[in-house]
């Protein structure tokens, strides 16, 4: 679960993000505000943006895969975000009015975004909310505002309507100044307007936007806001979404660089995941999940890490991959090794290449440099693992642990069949299967005696190759 820290607390605001509608063109049966933008879902976004700036509460309002939708926010936000239903999609004035009938009777002021707009940061709904007035818009020029509503002014430049695309007069489509749909409005004013919403518009839908015309006539026009043009980037198919997540990877990269770190051409770094000062981060390196990296690490050429824990001075070589683990102060890991769930490295443990780790814990100085499995256990300090070292940890039924305690050397080639303890300080010799525990500063030998037979070589050639020529 992930708290955004907040501008400032309002405690009477409530933001309600939609969230309802289907989304056709992603082409999907995953609900369209669950596409992830940089490792988040794009309704994340929306709403980490609004408790940010300082909202009590966000009341998201669900229609369309509303189960999956609900689950995966409340993972995410816990109690801090409540669900309003749409039952069928009568427009955007119809969602308000779902959305506002969740709020809370202590809030006076109601926040209303769209959740496919990943863009939205919480200093652009700040700049929202610190505006006064029954009714607060953004407002944004695009050179081609197609598809957007237009905003109509009067004489006088005040705000007195906003103009769908599809009921848009030719004078009007001309117009350049746009809507980027999100709103601040007075409880008691919006309450008020929403009943006299009527679907009388090419749509036959009950349009927000109408609102705008209500609070004109009134005598109360709405006060613009400034928007910056990203912020109404709203997400309807998927070249929209790769173009949002091109602009959001920029904006994550160029902070992490502002603050102290190396992130090469090619890495991508999602939303969430945390980089202390003076880390580097390679080329084509990606970093994922609540990954978390502290300060002097190194993250080298096409490492892929998802929720890992990377301790300071920690180096991961090359193309290595880890999920869900922990690398510990000055530990190194690779270049081609792949650290399982639950691996936990302790400090300046080496994991070295092609080495597998699962649900094994490396105690501080242990060493597995080559081409090794250690999965389902417990290796004590100083430990080194040859090169070839299997943990046999799975019977077909169960898994079973290996102990491994301090300062014990494995030879290379050995097969450790789990459940069994190796003792502080043991010796296993090359090539060994171990099979019952080893006592601590034992030897531990499992090898067939070497036959050596002079001569035997050259008869054994001539015998091959007669066998050969016999073949053709």
């Amino acid at each position: 679960m992930f708290y955004p820290a907040r501008m400032s607390s309002r405690p009477n605001t409530v933001a309600i993000v939609l969230a309802a509608g289907q989304g056709t063109r992603m082409k999907s049966t995953l609900p369209k505000v669950l596409h992830p933008v940089c490792g988040w879902p794009m309704v994340h976004h929306g709403v980490a943006a609004a408790l940010g700036a300082g909202c009590a509460e966000v009341i998201v309002v669900v229609g369309h895969g509303r189960e999956l939708v609900e689950k995966s926010l409340s993972a995410a936000f816990g109690d801090r975000v409540r669900f309003a239903v749409q039952p069928q999609q009568l427009g955007t004035g119809d969602a308000v009015r779902c959305g506002l009938e969740a709020v809370a009777p202590g809030a006076d002021r109601v926040l209303v975004f769209y959740g496919d707009a990943p863009l939205i940061e919480a200093s652009d709904l700040g700049a929202m909310l610190a505006a006064e007035g029954r009714l607060v818009v953004a407002t944004c020029r695009l050179a081609n505002p197609f598809g957007y509503g237009r905003m109509l002014r009067d004489g006088e430049g005040r705000l007195v309507g906003i103009r769908e695309e599809k009921d848009a007069s030719a004078a009007e489509k001309a117009l350049t100044e746009i809507n980027p749909g999100v709103y601040v409005f007075a409880r008691d004013f919006l309450a008020s307007a929403l009943t006299k919403l009527e679907p009388k518009n090419a749509q036959g839908e009950l349009y927000l936007t109408d609102v705008v015309a209500i609070a004109a006539a009134q005598g109360a026009h709405g006060t613009p806001v400034e928007a910056r043009a990203e912020v109404l980037v709203g997400c309807n198919d998927r070249a929209q979404l790769f173009e949002a997540e091109l602009t959001m990877r920029e904006r994550i990269h160029t902070g992490l660089r502002k603050a102290g770190v190396t992130v090469a051409a090619g890495a991508l770094v999602d939303a969430g995941v945390v980089v202390e000062a003076d880390v580097m981060i390679g080329a084509n390196a990606v970093l994922r999940g609540k990954t978390q990296v502290k300060a002097g690490a190194r993250i080298d050429v096409g490492c892929v890490l998802e929720d890992v824990l990377v301790e300071e001075g920690a180096y991961l070589k090359p193309y290595s991959v880890a999920q869900q683990s922990v690398v510990g102060p000055r530990a190194q890991v690779g270049p081609f090794a792949h650290l399982r769930p639950e691996s936990h490295l302790g400090e300046d443990v080496h994991i070295g290449n092609f080495v597998e780790t699962k649900k094994t814990k490396l105690a501080k100085g242990a060493k597995a440099n080559h081409l090794a499995y250690l999965g389902d256990g417990v290796v004590g300090e100083r430990v080194n693992v040859g090169a070839g070292t299997i943990f046999c940890n799975y019977d077909g039924f169960q898994k079973h642990t290996t102990v491994i305690e301090d300062d014990a050397f494995i030879g290379s080639d050995s097969q450790i069949v789990a459940p069994v303890t190796i003792g502080r300080g043991a010796y296993v010799g090359t090539g060994t299967t171990v099979t019952k525990d080893v006592p601590a500063d034992a030897l531990a030998l499992s090898r067939v005696k070497q036959d050596n037979k002079e001569g035997y070589a050259a008869r054994l050639k001539a015998r091959f190759k007669a066998a050969k020529e016999a073949k053709k």
